[in-house]
């Protein structure tokens, strides 16, 4: 059967690290949630003041990309049909593996929560889990899911029109298409040394919810005609 797999690289997602965990804002958000710093989420929206230290910041502290991401993949028809898996590597290096049937809370307070839970205890919900998170080399995952083909997509890339992108993928049974979860920056060399092909949709940056329903209806129509 045909598994096509989507996946957000490089996410903003992940808990506060150690090395600004006494900063004000994030203790002030800490003890408004009450909860202890390193359990937290980093949030460029709520801790920007103390991530100015930390490497790399502008592509941190991005949960609400994932968010849009799971929303727009889980539900979309081709996960519907049973073609989708969907996966997130994170900037830290962080796999995690998505379930087909997991529907994400769409009420973002609760997505917090939810991956708050899932990066301190490793899965959720912890008796079915939905979601598992591990630490991971991309390439090592790149092998378990074994591709026919993995695709980047950058702006940097060949120039594909959209309506081509879903034939030019579908030519093979088990594609890896991989979108960044970042807000602004490249690529690091670990994500584009495994591409076979980096494709652009258009010749300026994207933001991350436009280019995952541009592909996914691009994919969709390809496969069911629709």
């Amino acid at each position: 059967m045909r598994q096509i797999h989507l996946m957000l690289v490089e996410a903003g997602l992940e808990l506060v690290p150690p090395q600004i965990a006494s900063h004000p804002a994030v203790k002030r958000n800490a003890e408004r949630r009450g909860k202890k710093p390193l359990e937290t989420l980093l949030d460029i929206s709520v801790h920007k003041p103390a991530m100015a230290k930390l490497p790399k910041w502008y592509k941190r502290g991005r949960p609400d990309i994932a968010h849009g991401f799971l929303l727009l993949a889980q539900g979309s028809i081709l996960n519907i049909e049973g073609l989708l898996r969907v996966h997130l590597y994170t900037f830290s290096g962080l796999y995690i593996e998505v379930d087909p049937s997991l529907r994400p809370p769409r009420d973002y307070r609760r997505f917090i929560g939810l991956m708050e839970q899932l990066l301190k205890v490793g899965r959720v919900p912890p008796d079915r889990p939905l979601m598992k998170v591990r630490e991971e080399a991309l390439k090592s995952v790149q092998r378990r899911i074994r591709p026919d083909v993995t695709v980047l997509l950058s702006e940097k890339g060949q120039p594909v029109k959209l309506r081509e992108f879903g034939r030019i993928v579908l030519q093979h049974g088990t594609p890896l298409i991989m979108i960044g979860g970042f807000q602004r920056g490249d690529f690091e060399e670990e994500t584009r040394s495994i591409a076979d092909l980096t494709l652009s949709i258009y010749p300026k940056p994207l933001d991350t919810l436009t280019v995952t329903s541009r592909v996914l209806c691009s994919l969709e129509s390809e496969l069911l005609k629709w």
